[in-house]
């Protein structure tokens, strides 16, 4: 009887976390007040240029468009991917309080994870859109009408929520200790995986499956798609042409390597590798760095968004732009 009283003891223990401590950044007062002013420029500059740029698409009839439609929803993604943390992250850079509860941080973990597979898959179907627009132009507007580009959001969004349900379910079924100290600046996997006081290999393996497939199978679609755009644009005579042409992907191609490069490292290798401070500012850049790039990136290339931009503030010409599908 005794035996059995230790054991349910012992179990309510290793289960017992109600709340999780965010270590953050810096303890620091003056540095915390720093990065406090830093990161609060960079979240209002990013909600500002991915809200513009959704306005731009919802407003402009020439950006009605599918890759419009999709960068719409990119801008979307990368709104509610900052918000679900750094609102929380700036905070906590003023507070003396760096708690988060045990649901909160599950639901955190939840949405951040499921919106980054989404991001993911949203950049594949980005370039297979340019794919059709280089490669059969004129059957473009056939192929990526409104029903198909609506069912492809819809279906990304589907696959979203089943890998997340898949690695959190796993992650959550673990027993944590009283260890309850996450050496990070919100509830992230890989993080939440080390105060487990259980074997952790299963949802590991469980991890990397998913990773493989939401990461290397849309990067291999989108490497797939450049090579016949590559083989496309080859084909034309003009030096200009050429490189008017290979121009409309060099937002998409700029931004993919930013995310992807991030994102595999933090989930594509041995948990042996985990460096709490390192893994911090990687997450950073794929999180909330590359959110901010995102629409200036696509403005700055984009003779479309940019000429939006001047009809919006009244500043353009009548006639001086003109809608295209293929064009970036």
């Amino acid at each position: 009887m005794k035996m059995a009283n230790d054991e349910e003891s012992h179990w309510a223990n290793t289960t017992s976390v109600s709340e999780f401590i965010l270590l953050g950044f810096s303890s620091h007062p003056k540095m915390q007040l720093l990065l406090f002013v830093l990161f609060l420029a960079i979240y209002l500059a990013t909600l500002f240029g991915n809200s513009l740029l959704i306005a731009l698409v919802k407003t402009d009839s020439r950006l009605h468009t599918p890759m419009y439609f999709f960068l719409a929803n990119l801008s979307f993604l990368d709104i509610s991917y900052t918000t679900t943390t750094v609102p929380q992250m700036l905070v906590h850079l003023l507070s003396t309080k760096r708690s988060i509860s045990y649901v909160a941080c599950v639901a955190q973990m939840y949405i951040f994870l499921c919106l980054g597979i989404i991001e993911c898959i949203l950049y594949a179907v980005m370039a297979y859109d340019r794919y059709v627009a280089i490669c059969h132009p004129l059957r473009y507007t056939v192929i990526m009408n409104r029903s198909v580009c609506i069912k492809m959001v819809i279906g990304i969004w589907v696959c979203g929520l089943f890998f997340t349900t898949l690695i959190v379910s796993f992650t959550t079924r673990l027993p944590y200790c009283n260890l309850n100290e996450i050496n990070h600046f919100f509830c992230e996997v890989p993080a939440i995986l080390k105060l487990a006081c259980a074997d952790t290999h299963l949802a590991e393996l469980v991890i990397f499956v998913v990773a493989v497939i939401v990461l290397l199978t849309p990067l291999s679609l989108i490497l797939i798609s450049y090579v016949f755009i590559l083989e496309a644009i080859l084909r034309i005579s003009s030096g200009e042409g050429r490189f008017k042409t290979f121009s409309t992907c060099t937002s998409h191609i700029t931004v993919v390597t930013l995310f992807y490069g991030a994102a595999m490292f933090m989930y594509m290798r041995p948990a042996s590798s985990y460096s709490p401070e390192r893994d911090k500012k990687f997450s950073l850049f794929y999180n909330v760095v590359s959110a901010l790039l995102n629409p200036l990136i696509y403005s700055l290339r984009n003779k479309e968004v940019k000429g939006a931009v001047l009809k919006m503030t009244g500043c353009g010409k009548p006639g001086a732009w003109h809608s295209s599908h293929i064009m970036a």
